[in-house]
């Protein structure tokens, strides 16, 4: 049953006893803009379309803050130690219920090591070249680009070729 619950309509348990409410509440996601030398890594999971590449991203552990869990990430997916430079902005993902939280991070070099289980390919693209999408971490893409005083559209996912 549906029930208007914090002025939303919202699957519950008519029981008041029972207290049931499906929240629908997102799942916190960390993204990174993982910078060497003014060139940006960008990964296709497994399972992705060939040409489907986009940001490091995971989800959180329990007990860890946004910040280490960026770095989990990029070590975990590139092999690579990142140092965090600036946090970028939380981006909506409706598709997979998810809010992401995205950080711009450098690392030492471009020899990764991916986690294949996680990471199918991985490839750098220089700032002057990489393109934005409409999907929520290529909207932080976009706004890191802003701040570098580089203007860009967001391409459609599907349609973009980095």
């Amino acid at each position: 049953m549906r029930l208007p619950l914090g002025g939303r309509e919202r699957p519950a348990c008519p029981d008041a006893r029972c207290g049931w409410v499906h929240w629908n509440n997102p799942v916190p996601v960390v993204a990174a803009i993982v910078e060497h030398e003014d060139h940006v890594a960008l990964v296709r999971n497994v399972g992705w379309p060939d040409h489907w590449y986009g940001l490091v991203t995971g989800f959180l552990e329990s007990g860890e803050m946004p910040e280490e869990g960026v770095l989990r990430e990029v070590q975990e997916e590139l092999g690579l130690p990142a140092t965090l430079q600036s946090y970028i902005g939380m981006y909506e993902f409706y598709r997979s219920n998810q809010l992401i939280i995205a950080y711009h991070v450098t690392v030492p070099s471009k020899d990764t090591k991916l986690d294949r289980h996680e990471i199918a390919d991985a490839k750098w693209i220089h700032v002057d070249e990489v393109k934005p999408w409409t999907a929520g971490t290529g909207k932080a893409l976009r706004d890191w680009l802003r701040g570098r005083g580089i203007e860009r559209e967001l391409a459609d996912f599907d349609r973009v070729r980095n």
